[in-house]
C-alpha cells in the first residue's frame, strides 16, 4: 500500500479508533500498551509513514470536531438536542460540525460519508428509519471502528445508545389515562419501522394488559408520520364520520406534532378537547403551551439527550480500549396540561 495509506487504513487494520492512532503516533493521551503494540503492528504491516507536513498536522490539529446528524433541523425536538450537544462539545474542548437530512433517504449516508472524509472525530446520528432507508452506513461506522452515538435503536446493529425508554414511557402515558376513568382509548402510531414508534405502540398494548382493560390491534391507528399534517389528516380520516357513540374518549398520540395536528382536526369537527375526546403528545416541545388546547405531553430531556450522547461520544473517542457499546435511558416525565380531563367529565359535557 506504501505511501497510499492513511491513519484510516491503519485504525481498520488495528481495530481502533483513527484518534487512537493518531495518539500514538503522537505519544499523547491514554493509550493501553496491547493497544500500542496493536498500533505500531499495523503501522509495520501496512508501510505507513506519516510525511512531515501529516506529522505537522497531526501535532498541530485545531479544534476537535464531532458530527451531529438529525432528521430535521427545524424541529423543536432536535433544535434541543442540538443545544444540548454543542454546550457539552464546547465544555469539552469540541466543535460540531452540524448537518440535517431532512428526510431524504439517501441524504444521511452521504452526510455520514462526507463527515467520515472530513476525519471528524465521531459522529452522533439519530438515524432515518423507514421501509426504504438504507443503513449500511451505519454498519459501515461499526465495521471501520469510527465511533459512533445513535439516539435512536437500530435492529441488529449494537452501538452506543442515548435514549428514554419509549415503552415504559408510553404505558405511564396510558396510565394516566386508564387512572382518568377512560377506557376506550386509542393511540395514533408514528412512522412505520421506526424503533420509538414500536415501542411506545409496544408500551400502549402493556397498559392494556397490565391494568386489565380490553385491548384490540384496532386500538392502534397508524398516522404514518411525525408532523402536525400526519396527525391533523389521520384525525379527520378517523373522526369525521364516526358516530359520537363510537368516538374514543381519549388519544394517545406518538409525538406533540401529531397530536397539535389532531387538535387542530377536532376543532374543526366541532369535537370539544377535553370535553369530549382527551389527547396527549410525547415529548413536550415548547409548543405544547401554545396548542390551540395546552397539551399535556410526556416530555423527553432533548437537551440532556444531546449533552449525553456527546459525552458518551468524547468518551469513546479519548479510550484507547472499548469495553463495549454504551447505553443510556434517561428519565421521561409527564407534565399535565388542559388538554385532558377525567372520563366522567368527558361523559357529562
Amino acid at each position: 500500500m506504501g505511501s497510499r495509506t492513511t491513519i484510516r487504513d491503519v485504525a481498520e487494520w488495528a481495530g481502533v479508533s483513527n484518534a487512537t492512532v493518531s495518539n500514538v503516533i503522537n505519544d499523547k493521551g491514554k493509550v493501553s500498551e496491547s493497544t500500542r503494540k496493536d498500533v505500531l503492528e499495523a503501522i509495520e504491516a501496512l508501510n505507513y509513514r506519516p510525511n512531515a507536513s501529516a506529522q505537522r498536522k497531526l501535532q498541530s490539529r485545531g479544534p476537535k470536531s464531532i458530527g451531529l446528524v438529525v432528521k430535521e433541523i427545524h424541529n423543536p425536538y432536535f433544535a434541543d438536542v442540538i443545544v444540548g450537544a454543542q454546550e457539552k462539545a464546547q465544555e469539552e474542548g469540541y466543535s460540531i460540525v452540524l448537518s440535517s437530512s431532512e428526510g431524504q433517504r439517501d441524504a444521511e449516508g452521504q452526510i455520514v460519508d462526507l463527515l467520515v472524509e472530513k476525519d471528524v472525530d465521531g459522529i452522533i446520528i439519530n438515524p432515518l428509519l423507514d421501509r426504504d432507508a438504507d443503513l449500511s452506513h451505519l454498519f459501515n461506522l461499526k465495521r471501520r471502528n469510527i465511533p459512533f452515538v445513535l439516539l435512536e435503536e437500530v435492529h441488529g446493529l449494537k452501538s452506543n445508545l442515548v435514549d428514554v425508554d419509549n415503552v415504559k414511557a408510553s404505558q405511564e402515558v396510558t396510565n394516566y389515562l386508564v387512572d382518568l376513568g377512560h377506557k376506550d382509548i386509542v393511540h395514533f402510531a408514528g412512522p412505520e419501522h421506526s424503533m420509538h414508534s414500536d415501542e411506545r405502540v409496544e408500551g400502549f398494548r402493556q397498559a392494556f394488559f397490565k391494568t386489565g382493560q380490553m385491548y384490540s390491534e384496532n386500538y392502534v391507528v397508524r398516522a404514518g408520520g411525525a408532523h402536525m399534517e400526519d396527525g391533523y389528516r389521520t384525525g379527520v380520516e378517523y373522526f369525521k364520520d364516526r358516530p359520537a357513540s363510537e368516538r374514543p374518549t381519549a388519544v394517545a398520540c406518538y409525538n406533540d406534532l401529531v397530536a397539535i395536528g389532531l387538535l387542530r382536526a377536532l376543532r374543526e369537527l366541532d369535537i370539544d378537547v377535553p370535553g369530549e375526546v382527551s389527547v396527549t403528545g410525547f415529548d413536550n416541545i415548547e409548543t405544547c403551551d401554545y396548542a390551540p388546547v395546552p397539551l399535556t405531553s410526556m416530555g423527553v430531556p432533548t437537551q440532556k439527550m444531546g449533552g449525553k450522547a456527546m459525552e458518551v461520544l468524547i468518551r469513546q473517542v479519548e479510550a484507547s480500549d472499548s469495553d463495549g457499546p454504551e447505553v443510556v435511558n434517561l428519565e421521561a416525565e409527564m407534565t399535565v396540561r388542559a388538554s385532558t380531563a377525567s372520563a366522567e367529565e368527558t361523559v357529562s359535557a
